[in-house]
């Protein structure tokens, strides 16, 4: 058998993102829940969200985010060998979104296909990018992309004032130098029902009295789940690319909420000088789409630039994860 001939290395090469024209403050989620702005902000440290209108569709908000990164990358759509897309909420079984968002673009003859792994589905999709690219060079198109509000249950106290809509996207290309890193990712099956849907889809099969499926989360056992090992994770990844904390230059963690990140931040014990995403203020969690958005808000903010070393580590339902070390673009 030939063995496969790729790229010495993979790297990202642009970055883009779509956010939803629609902003909705803390004030209008509590007009369906007994809570308040204070409460909200000070337990997870979201201001806003943004929620997708119905011409606002997965495909239509993947084909935005991948249009400004491949624009970002100088790569025509026609260079792509794949196209990834990371999402759980795509609510038709079959086809998989990424074929639709593939064509669209203009990426047609492109290997196209979904992974679902929760909020951490973009890193493992970077991963196996990297690998492709790896073994057989090219290009590879990595897009997440959720519309949480088809999940929420608006008068859930516990899960309706922390999801966000969204896609971000990246182009990963060869490079001859390594610029993504070896990826850390695993899962405790042991804890599926802590983050889940309420029933499964069948549950609506001759049953006009039940209601539409939503997200419900064990918020705590999350809470302590994530600080706890996700920093161990964070560890692992960044020995496994061979840095220090005193090497990385910029921390995009899962934007699920503000105190998680931040006790991730000093178990990391990371410096002053390490750039750390809180796009979760402005954006909620939008799962998988939550890395590619807060990456590309903080190269257009100038908070971060080209050429920094990255840790991101998404993490999620299953109870999955996966991190990796990368150059941004």
């Amino acid at each position: 058998m030939t063995p496969a001939e790729g790229a010495p290395h993979a790297q990202l090469l642009g970055v883009g993102g779509y956010r939803p024209r629609r902003t909705v403050t803390n004030e209008e989620v509590c007009r369906h829940i007994d809570s308040s702005d204070e409460w909200i902000r000070a337990r997870t440290g979201i201001a806003s969200r943004n929620w997708a209108s119905p011409d606002e569709s997965i495909v239509g908000m993947g084909q935005n985010a991948a249009e400004k990164a491949l624009a970002a990358a100088g790569i025509a759509a026609g260079r792509l060998d794949c196209v990834i897309v990371a999402t759980f909420t795509h609510l038709q079984q079959t086809p998989a979104v990424a074929t639709g968002i593939a064509h669209r673009i203009g990426a047609d003859g492109a290997a196209a296909f979904d992974i679902s792994a929760g909020c951490a589905g973009f890193v493992h999709a970077v991963a196996l990018a990297a690998d492709a690219i790896r073994s057989r060079g090219g290009h590879v198109l990595v897009i997440g992309a959720e519309r949480m509000t088809d999940l929420l249950d608006l008068e859930d106290r516990s899960t309706a004032f922390i999801f966000g809509d969204g896609a971000g996207a990246v182009v990963i290309g060869p490079s001859q130098v390594p610029a993504i890193g070896p990826v850390i990712w695993g899962a405790d099956g042991s804890k599926t029902d802590v983050i889940s849907q309420t029933v499964p889809w069948d549950a609506l099969r001759g049953n006009p009295d039940q209601r539409w499926p939503a997200l419900r989360q064990e918020g705590q056992q999350v809470f302590r789940w994530a600080v706890y090992e996700m920093a161990k994770v964070a560890r692992l990844a960044l020995d496994a690319a061979g840095i220090s904390v005193a090497d990385l230059d910029v921390f995009i963690p899962h934007q699920a909420n503000l105190r998680i990140i931040e006790s991730m931040a000093r178990t990391l014990r990371l410096p002053d000088s390490v750039v750390i995403a809180r796009d979760i203020v402005t954006s909620g969690n939008t799962s998988g789409a939550s890395i590619p958005l807060a990456m590309d808000a903080l190269l257009a903010s100038g908070q971060a630039d080209p050429g920094d070393l990255a840790l991101i580590l998404g993490y999620g339902a299953g109870l999955s994860y996966a991190a990796t070390v990368v150059r941004l673009p």
